[in-house]
């Protein structure tokens, strides 16, 4: 009993430590980052960093507002498209292919979450950048492209998370709604899906967070021009791609201004986490 008990108290300790180091870690680079940016920010002023369209560090000009409008256009453009097929998928893998093919679909789902992010950009780079260019127009490294390479991205959490939280909703629900006469598709999309809507909505904002601070594969195919895009097949930059491009010769105020782009999405990714929990929460009431 005395060595079961000095066991469970070494892995409670140790338990803690490690909760206290990831704490400490996110307090330490939370910390950092806004020490390094809001002084940026302050002496700029906070509209004219987040709306000014003009970036020339170099001149004194430090307005992030095409690089914000870039993101969210790549952002919101990979949700509209792969939203629709991820919830769609994860009804089939949940309520409507045979185990053994949802066991198979979930493997595949799997695989494409393991991907580095690099494969993905030489992938958009040699097929998808190319399409665009001999189809549609424009030079292929383009707002499209982006969104097209980020919907594939994303796809994983959408689906995986989308179908843990159909196959959480009870069969009651959906025998009760067959047993009242209702089909197998209305069922589903009639009482399943609104009872797991805070799980998928969940999902989605967990893909969206995942869109905007993804930075290799975005860097590699939108074109990385800090102008305001005018259509889908216009070159965008976005705020990941511009930390990355100029933080390598930075100084001064240019740097700052970069550290104050990430105190920026660090703020958003903050927000979208407690979004999260909001919904799971209320998710959570209203099954109660």
């Amino acid at each position: 009993m005395k060595k079961n008990k000095l066991s469970e108290g070494l892995v409670e300790i140790l338990l803690r430590i490690s909760a206290g180091a990831s704490v400490l870690a996110i307090i330490i680079i939370t910390v950092f980052i806004f020490y390094k940016g809001i002084p940026l920010i302050a002496k700029v002023g906070i509209i004219d960093f987040l709306f000014n369209l003009k970036w020339v560090p170099t001149n004194g000009s430090f307005g992030i507002g095409a690089m914000v409008i870039g993101s969210l256009a790549v952002t919101f453009c990979s949700l509209v498209w792969s939203v629709p097929l991820g919830i769609m998928t994860a009804i089939l893998m949940a309520e409507i292919a045979p185990p053994k093919l949802a066991d198979v679909l979930a493997r595949f789902v799997e695989l494409l979450a393991g991907i580095p992010s690099v494969v993905y950009g030489f992938f958009g780079l040699i097929v998808i950048v190319p399409f665009i260019r001999n189809h549609l127009g424009g030079v292929g490294l383009s707002v499209l492209a982006g969104a097209i390479v980020l919907g594939i991205m994303i796809l994983p959490t959408i689906i995986n998370i989308s179908r843990d939280a159909i196959l959480a909703i009870p069969k009651e629900y959906k025998e009760n709604s067959l047993a009242l006469g209702a089909t197998h598709y209305q069922s589903i999309f009639r009482v399943i899906l609104p009872a797991a809507s805070s799980g998928i909505i969940t999902a989605i904002v967990l893909g969206l967070g995942r869109a905007i601070g993804e930075t290799m594969a975005v860097l590699m195919v939108t074109g990385n021009a800090a102008v305001l895009p005018d259509s889908l097949l216009a070159p965008v930059r976005t705020m990941t791609s511009n930390i990355v491009l100029e933080m390598g010769y930075a100084a001064g105020d240019h740097q700052a201004a970069l550290f104050a782009t990430g105190t920026v999405l660090f703020i958003f990714i903050v927000i979208l986490n407690l979004a999260v929990s909001i919904s799971m929460k209320a998710g959570t009431e209203n099954g109660n």
